[in-house]
């Protein structure tokens, strides 16, 4: 897999929140022009994009924000059982330490903390716009 992407109103706010989970900016760009719009099917577009990667370098996430055409659909606030793309899961070192960091930017839980049998602790949060991120310490590796 080359990447994720994510569509978003603030790019500014989501690259904070990212890098905040240990993802570094590779690189931000405008992408724009009818070559693009042949792409993805919108005709003549124009869109900021952040590329991050992740820690290990093997994973990047691709964040658009859209300038041309508007944005037609929003499925940020759709819970965990709506069809389609849900979201994106981290593996974190100390969960309890980045949810302290992550609620000072806004981010907020959804449910709460739990243990799966002895491999896991495990939550889904709300980021920046409503974005639904999963986290995972894998426990015993300590």
């Amino acid at each position: 897999m080359d990447n994720v992407g994510i569509v978003v109103e603030s790019l500014d706010e989501t690259i904070l929140f990212f890098a905040e989970l240990g993802l570094k900016l590779e690189g931000r760009t405008r992408v724009e022009g009818e070559w693009a719009g042949r792409v993805t099917g919108l005709g003549t577009q124009s869109v900021e994009i952040a590329m991050m990667v992740t820690p290990d370098g093997h994973s990047r996430l691709e964040i658009s924000q859209f300038l041309t055409p508007p944005v037609v659909s929003d499925h940020r606030n759709a819970p965990v059982n709506a069809l389609g793309y849900l979201r994106v899961m981290f593996t974190v070192e100390d969960i309890d330490e980045l949810l302290d960091r992550l609620r000072k930017i806004g981010a907020e839980l959804v449910g709460e903390v739990v243990q799966y049998e002895s491999s896991y602790r495990l939550c889904y949060i709300r980021g920046p716009e409503g974005l639904l991120i999963g986290l995972a310490e894998q426990l015993g590796t300590k």
